[in-house]
């Protein structure tokens, strides 16, 4: 049986995380996500007793649901089968070298009606650096090597909690636009957020000198914020999913309906020429 190759190298990205605590992280996008999902959780008619939280950053996830057992983001999470009625997944799907896997083992980890909610990083987080780096590096290399994480698009991610069996599966995104000085300042804040780069197949050779400064000069140039700023984009990509039970609402069967839609909309129905079918 062949796995497909890793996108993350965990000891990488733990190292991330370690020197960003160690320094002081800034976690802005966690404390927003975190309140995003507490105001979900405010407009959900259930209470909860038993929740977990699967995250790198346990600070601001844990004033949201405080006494929340806290789990590690691992490849195979700490995660009783049926033993919660809730579980968040803080900012840190985007680093999972199996999404589905996680997925499932979330959903499995929850007792029947148990909801399931995920905030992670969309496709489109970073695409202006991803695009100046790119652009420098073929200028100066003639080449590309790894340096910004793929990740995935909002359209792909319903059907994936479908894939690993939630019921009621919701999508969404929002866009968060912040400015920075210079590129140099956006790359040391992703360091202090703990997004470095951790892929497994980042090159492992010297960058050239001239890299860095030739993407910054691009990216002020294409990218440009008042005040002599720049711009950086990050999709925030929310995801929600309850384990099924038979309490919840289900699909009507096809042909079931008890009347008409043309006459619960008052229109008359043209039956087609056959000619035309």
């Amino acid at each position: 049986m062949t796995h497909p190759p890793k996108l993350t190298e965990r000891a990488a990205l733990l190292r991330n995380r370690t020197r960003a605590l160690r320094q002081g992280a800034e976690l802005f996008l966690h404390e927003d996500c975190a309140a995003e999902i507490e105001e979900r959780l405010g407009e959900v008619n259930k209470r909860f007793t038993s929740p977990a939280i699967v995250t790198g950053f346990p600070g601001p996830w844990a004033k949201v649901l405080p006494g929340a057992r806290i789990v590690e983001d691992a490849e195979t999470l700490a995660l009783e089968p049926g033993a919660h009625d809730l579980i968040v997944h803080g900012l840190a799907l985007h680093w999972a070298n199996d999404p589905v896997g996680q997925l499932v083992q979330c959903r499995r980890a929850l007792k029947p009606d148990g909801l399931f909610l995920c905030a992670m990083f969309g496709g489109q987080t970073l695409f202006e650096l991803r695009a100046c780096l790119a652009e420098a590096e073929s200028r100066l290399t003639g080449g590309l090597s790894p340096r910004v994480l793929p990740m995935a698009e909002i359209r792909d991610l319903g059907g994936l909690l479908q894939r690993a069996g939630f019921a009621l599966p919701v999508a969404d995104a929002a866009k968060k636009t912040v400015t920075y000085t210079t590129a140099f300042h956006l790359i040391a804040d992703l360091r202090a957020m703990g997004e470095g780069n951790a892929l497994q197949s980042r090159s492992r050779r010297a960058t050239p000198r001239e890299l860095f400064p030739e993407a910054a000069r691009l990216y002020a140039a294409t990218y440009p914020a008042p005040e002599g700023r720049i711009t950086a984009t990050f999709e925030l990509i929310f995801l929600t999913g309850w384990a099924p039970d038979e309490s919840q609402q289900k699909p009507l069967r096809p042909g079931s309906a008890a009347q008409r839609l043309a006459d619960a909309l008052g229109a008359t129905e043209t039956p087609l020429d056959p000619r035309e079918r």
